[in-house]
């Protein structure tokens, strides 16, 4: 949020800039298993937005005095390849934005991977954005909680992410890189959908409390979208 230079319109006659509705996702496609090597692994790619996910472990922890002897840790690493986007272009390394994401997302699979059944070991999440469109922390954990259900790994849910912004008095659903460079608001959302509970909530801008509402309620609903191919993508392993 927040680009520099002149604002532009991004609502015309009705329609966002790529023509969608406001409560509209962008098409979604995810494969389980690509990676042969790892123990659980998606590939996503949701409007122009190129993700993968891959998950190793349980294994022993290293070094050794970061291990619990009650519990699972989770290690997390988000990263945007130096070719994702013009942005990213030549970049080496995880920045403060990467590292800030890395962090949210192990948090939210803190939440819901049974880490009490694996004391002393540590689980691996790897999020990779080959190419980026706005909204890349929500589709990296949309792809890694695939990744962690085909590792087979036990989990009380399979989280999915999404974000919802604002636009003028407008809230609008699954915003892209020009919507999240100048709108007004964004909210990512990440939902446990069998319990409901809410795994992740961020705000980057001002809404109110009739909009965070409003922008909550397009989140669970888009839910049931995001779901299905995830679903989908996991029976497909084992046709």
């Amino acid at each position: 949020m927040g680009g520099s230079g002149e604002k532009p319109q991004l609502i015309v006659d009705g329609k966002r800039l790529d023509g969608r509705a406001f409560d509209e996702l962008r098409p979604i496609r995810i494969e389980a298993d690509v990676l042969k090597n790892a123990e659980g692994s998606a590939y996503l790619e949701w409007g122009d937005n190129k993700v993968l996910a891959a998950v190793y472990g349980p294994k022993e922890a290293q070094p050794k005095h970061i291990a619990d002897p009650n519990r699972a840790i989770i290690k997390c690493r988000y990263q945007m390849a130096p070719f994702s986007s013009l942005e990213e272009h030549g970049r080496t390394g995880p920045n403060r934005r990467a590292i800030e994401i890395s962090k949210v997302t192990k948090e939210v699979f803190e939440n819901v991977i049974l880490l009490d059944q694996f004391p002393g070991s540590e689980i691996d999440i790897f999020v990779e954005v080959l190419q980026s469109d706005g909204g890349t922390r929500a589709a990296g954990i949309t792809a890694a909680a695939v990744a962690l259900a085909s590792s087979g790994i036990p989990m009380r849910d399979i989280p999915y992410a999404v974000s919802a912004g604002r636009i003028g008095e407008h809230m609008v659903l699954d915003v892209n890189k020009i919507e999240d460079n100048y709108s007004d608001a964004d909210m990512p959302v990440a939902i446990a959908p069998r319990s409901g509970d809410m795994l992740l909530l961020q705000m980057d801008g001002a809404l109110t409390k009739e909009q965070v509402s409003e922008g909550l309620a397009m989140v669970r609903k888009a839910g049931e979208t995001i779901v299905r191919a995830q679903r989908e993508a996991l029976e497909a392993k084992y046709r």
